[in-house]
């Protein structure tokens, strides 16, 4: 499960591809749903059967002590094994290590561009080794770009570099363009180059690259399936990318019960949903029955409970 603490952030890295919709805001979210109380956290995490949590942001540490809760609950509620890491773009000291010990499991600092060229020099050593004595898994996580080979002194403090392929986005589109980058193709929001700049450093062992396409395709495909496993309804049609498909049937308001005894009578208990004002059913019998139900009819592909609409499809 991916846990957005929260918006806020202190530094302003021109390459942040974070939206323009939680840039700056002091929100919660698990994974695409707004968390107004750590009950539906907890509920995102079992639709998705997740095995652990990332959490993520703006910066986290500036809500420690919601941190702190987050995890402990999370801990509490799948057991220690529930792996929890941490992304922070700051050098925690040991005060932030001793409340997150037991609770964060693994710590991905993000050195900020600037100080790549004298990271030896940076309190983020001395927070990865304080981190690795407190037994903390520790590496660095940051995007590619040009100068990736500067963090190479930094390798043997971590347990592992990981380098995200550099994304184009609406809040930083800018100052990409100010740089003169373009994206590499019209499918993914990849740079043109940033996989080159990687090339020198994904040679060491302990570095790890991670595509925009792996992360689009892969990642968040993994996630919607296991969400919809757990959520879909029996209509519900569950597509290879974790979506659901299903149909609705917006009748008029004076022949809704008609519409509602005639799939009553017509389909099998569970094929079929009355939800106010409209009635949701599996597509293919919408479909089929098209001519004898009255009223607007669509088909809607969905990310699963409730999630984003994809495509509506008249009938």
């Amino acid at each position: 499960m991916v846990l957005f603490v929260t918006g806020r952030c202190d530094r302003s890295c021109w390459y942040c591809p974070l939206s323009s919709e939680r840039k700056g805001t002091d929100i919660v979210y698990a994974n695409e749903h707004p968390v107004d109380i750590p009950a539906q956290m907890i509920e995102e995490a079992e639709n998705m059967s997740a095995l652990g949590t990332g959490i993520t942001g703006g910066e986290p540490l500036l809500c420690l002590d919601r941190v702190i809760l987050y995890c402990r609950l999370l801990k509490e509620h799948f057991g220690t094994e529930h792996q929890i890491h941490l992304y922070t773009a700051k050098a925690p000291g040991d005060d932030e290590l001793g409340q997150m010990k037991g609770l964060v499991d693994e710590i991905r600092l993000h050195p900020p561009y600037e100080c790549w060229n004298k990271i030896l020099d940076t309190d983020y050593i001395l927070s990865a080794k304080r981190a690795k004595e407190m037994g903390f898994d520790i590496g660095i996580e940051v995007p590619a770009l040009p100068g990736l080979e500067l963090l190479i002194p930094a390798l043997p403090y971590l347990d592992f570099l990981n380098i995200n392929e550099l994304e184009w986005g609406e809040t930083n589109a800018y100052q990409m363009r100010e740089r003169g980058y373009e994206l590499a193709d019209e499918l993914h929001n990849a740079i043109e180059g940033a996989k080159g700049w990687a090339e020198e450093l994904c040679r060491h062992d302990k570095v790890h690259w991670c595509s925009s396409a792996f992360k689009d395709s892969v990642q968040l495909r993994e996630r919607l399936k296991r969400i919809a496993k757990n959520t879909a309804r029996l209509f519900d049609e569950i597509t290879p990318d974790g979506t659901v498909v299903y149909g609705v049937l917006e009748p008029p308001l004076v022949q809704k019960k008609v519409c509602t005894q005639f799939c009553e009578q017509e389909f099998e208990p569970g094929s079929f949903e009355v939800c106010g004002d409209r009635i949701e059913l599996a597509w293919w019998l919408l479909e089929k029955n098209a001519d004898d139900l009255p009223g607007k009819k669509y088909v809607i592909e969905r990310y699963p409970n409730g999630g984003m609409v994809v495509e509506v499809t008249p009938i």
